[in-house]
């Protein structure tokens, strides 16, 4: 716990006692301690591993490659040193044995390596033999065994000397730790309306003519919280949405390009506003990973945005300009921001204002009556149901003449005021038959009828009762006595010349 308060300092007392000495007061702003540097280079140490460093030496190459450059040129030169010194002395103890050192100049006697008379000979026919210069005045004899098995010894060490620490060397040459250098990032990243959505941008770039392939972004959130159970998580990490779900994080980087990131309920920004970025800490750590076109390595360059480095209501210069026969990218305006009207607020405060129901804002009810009175709305709750679905006069005149047989129809009051005119052909069949049928003396027509100004339909056989007086029922005769059926009658001749030429040819035909 004492370790986490001297690394975090009073970021870590305010978190964990956020009520204590009062209310709680925003950080004081000091020197940000980066956990990924802007080259990329990542702010962290390892130490008290203990017992768990003879991990290091059981991935040997690996270890040997991520040396800094001056600890492997240090290593390749003793390496080498050490071994040729160890087989010269080899060469020269086989020598003393035999008594070669003595009789070395006696023409008679044939040593195990001739020419050789100290230890500086001994090495220097080692380094012949090794390098294959092969001078022609040392060499090896066939009277010495063990000679012959040295040489043998010599020959595999050497290559396998040569092999891992050339290799070693030509693996951190061709690392693609360089090919980053070409890659760049905009110094600062900027948060502005995009397509009517608040978002936070930032810009990348290759400075080089060959191509990234399979270039892929990704953006992590480094900050400290506080879990609901009082767990403290510093550096805790979050992944920031780039374009994963849509294909925008995989890029094709011939040209600077902007990425986005929309601030959206989903997001770890949702709450942020431009007060409360000055008094936020975090750090975003952007990595572009590709394929170097020319050596088909993995690349990986990385940067890192602070809060300070964010800036809002800012967006980026162009960099883009069309010349004569291809397209130029002005690298002077890279890093280059102006300010853009950009609202204040949150997009949570945004979307809580949006929610607010506006008092202009009445909703629109729409009534729905029934010829027998049925209620198919919704009822007042201050009003009985029989008041609420007691219909218009007229309406209650029409419901009231006499035909049981006519259907339910519903009528809808709408609030516009205006009127549709239809004929019987858009009245239901079995209205249109009942017109139409014998022992029928109404047709049934449509008329616009209006109630207040809200539409209506009616018939025409409800016209005629309401525009005649009413008349006794008439005495049924026998079938036998019964007139012809007309179409209509003098009354509804005389009503027929009101109708329209269209229901009256209707009516004819029929």
């Amino acid at each position: 716990m004492a370790a986490l308060r001297r690394k975090f300092g009073e970021d870590y007392h305010q978190v964990v006692n956020p009520t204590r000495g009062g209310a709680f007061s925003a950080p004081v702003k000091k020197k940000r301690q980066r956990f990924v540097e802007k080259n990329g280079r990542c702010n962290v140490q390892h130490g008290n591993l203990g017992g768990e460093t003879s991990r290091y030496l059981s991935d040997l190459f690996t270890t040997l490659v991520d040396l800094k450059w001056r600890w492997n040129l240090l290593i390749f030169i003793l390496t080498y040193t050490v071994a040729w010194l160890f087989m010269a002395f080899m060469w020269w103890l086989i020598a003393y044995v035999r008594g070669d050192l003595e009789r070395a100049r006696d023409s008679s006697y044939t040593p195990c390596v001739a020419n050789v008379y100290n230890f500086p000979s001994a090495f220097l026919f080692f380094i012949e033999t090794e390098a294959t210069i092969g001078y022609g005045y040392r060499y090896i004899t066939e009277k010495c065994p063990e000679g012959i098995i040295l040489f043998l010894f010599q020959s595999l060490l050497g290559s396998i000397v040569d092999a891992f620490l050339i290799g070693c060397m030509f693996i951190k040459m061709s690392q693609p730790k360089k090919r980053a250098e070409t890659l760049m990032f905009s110094q600062d990243a900027v948060i502005s309306q995009r397509d009517g959505k608040l978002c936070l941008m930032f810009r990348v770039g290759n400075l080089r003519n060959s191509h990234m392939v399979s270039a892929q972004i990704r953006c992590k959130l480094i900050k400290s919280r506080q879990t609901p159970e009082g767990e403290f998580l510093p550096l805790d990490q979050c992944e920031l949405d780039v374009g994963f779900g849509t294909g925008a994080d995989q890029l094709f980087l011939v040209s600077p390009l902007t990425i986005c990131h929309e601030i959206n309920p989903k997001s770890p920004f949702f709450d942020l506003s431009q007060r409360s970025l000055m008094n936020e800490q975090f750090e975003i750590v952007v990595i572009l990973e590709g394929i170097v076109e020319t050596t088909g390595m993995t690349c990986q360059a990385r940067t890192s945005y602070t809060e300070d480095e964010v800036l809002w209501g800012h967006r980026f210069l162009p960099v883009m300009s069309l010349e004569e026969g291809f397209f130029r990218v002005d690298y002077s305006q890279f890093h280059s921001t102006f300010e853009v009207p950009t609202p204040p607020y949150s997009v949570k405060e945004h979307e809580e204002k949006g929610s607010l129901p506006s008092p202009l804002a009445v909703p629109h009810r729409e009534r729905v009556f029934s010829v027998n009175c049925l209620e198919l709305g919704e009822e007042r709750p201050n009003l009985g149901g029989s008041a609420y679905c007691r219909l218009p006069s007229k309406l209650q005149r029409m419901s009231s003449s006499g035909k049981e047989e006519l259907p339910k129809k519903v009528l809808r009051l709408s609030s516009q005021a205006s009127e549709k005119a239809s004929s019987t052909g858009d009245l239901p069949l079995k209205l249109q038959r009942m017109g139409s049928g014998p022992g029928q003396s109404d047709d049934f027509h449509l008329k616009a009828l209006r109630v207040g100004f809200e539409p209506m339909t009616m018939s025409t056989g409800d016209l005629e009762q309401r525009s005649l007086p009413p008349m006794p029922s008439p005495i049924a005769l026998p079938h036998t006595l019964a007139p012809p059926h007309t179409p209509l009658s003098s009354a509804g001749a005389r009503m027929e010349d009101k109708l329209p030429a269209k229901l009256r040819r209707m009516n004819a035909d029929r």
